[in-house]
């Protein structure tokens, strides 16, 4: 594994994201006249006191200025758009000098296993990972099961199989979907070694619901969450931060 540090991206050694790439993946579906403004984003984030935000090249590039010295940033560096399933391939469309130029402290990349692009994908994201590596900051891998073959993406065979692919692949923090019980969830940590495991935040749900799958997670010693509806869709996004600061920087689970 690599000497990269991630102590940058931690509060009490655990991890809370703002994610907000979803304007790619989704379209503007997920949003409202209030949260399709990053500006929004970037203040709940702040106020909040999370570790950091998560958004794709034009987002980081256009806004981060007005906030590099309030918030960390990490940049997606590939997506893709709702029309190509099964596959959803998304390709590089940011290089990681770019990145840390609109001030990026780490990068992030999405790999679909299963999906038909998957070797090129994993070749891609090696590759981000040499510069990343090379520029001292942590290369981060979403790993999402998709693709003909996938009919549970959830799977808990799949969701510890994606782990692993994150340790096999380098990445210093890889991001998987919620296996559902502690028992598997431990199984994802397992395998993936010294790299680090965050769950992805998932479809919308109430603060206590998401607080209770936060509980699961961290009973299942992983690292923490990325989550971005089940904050900025929120009613009161403060009380969801509250909720989940409590258990994952709080250890009150």
């Amino acid at each position: 594994m690599s000497h990269v540090n991630i102590d940058h991206l931690t509060t009490n050694g655990k991890i809370i994201l703002l994610a907000c790439d979803q304007g790619m993946e989704h379209g503007p579906v997920d949003f409202n006249e209030k949260n399709i403004d990053p500006h929004y984003i970037y203040e709940i984030g702040i106020k909040a006191g999370l570790n950091a935000v998560i958004f794709g090249r034009g987002i980081s590039e256009h806004y981060h200025q007005d906030y590099k010295n309030d918030i960390q940033l990490i940049v997606k560096l590939n997506g893709h758009t709702k029309f190509n399933k099964p596959d959803s391939y998304g390709k590089q469309n940011c290089s990681v000098e770019e990145a840390i130029r609109f001030g990026a402290v780490a990068v992030g990349y999405t790999i679909h296993i299963g999906a038909g692009h998957e070797a090129d994908q994993m070749q891609e994201f090696a590759g981000i990972v040499s510069a990343a590596h090379a520029n001292g900051i942590p290369a981060i891998a979403w790993v999402y099961p998709r693709g003909p073959q996938i009919t549970n993406e959830k799977d808990p065979e799949l969701c510890a199989y994606a782990a692993r692919i994150g340790l096999e692949l380098g990445a210093d923090i890889v991001k998987i979907y919620n296996s559902g019980d502690v028992g598997a969830l431990r199984w994802c940590g397992l395998s993936a070694g010294k790299t680090k495991v965050v769950v992805s935040g998932g479809d919308h749900v109430t603060p206590e619901e998401y607080a209770e799958e936060c509980k699961m997670i961290m009973q299942a010693g992983l690292s923490g969450v990325a989550v971005g509806r089940n904050v900025w869709q929120a009613e009161d996004p403060y009380h969801v931060c509250d909720l989940i600061k409590d258990v994952i920087y709080g250890g009150n689970f």
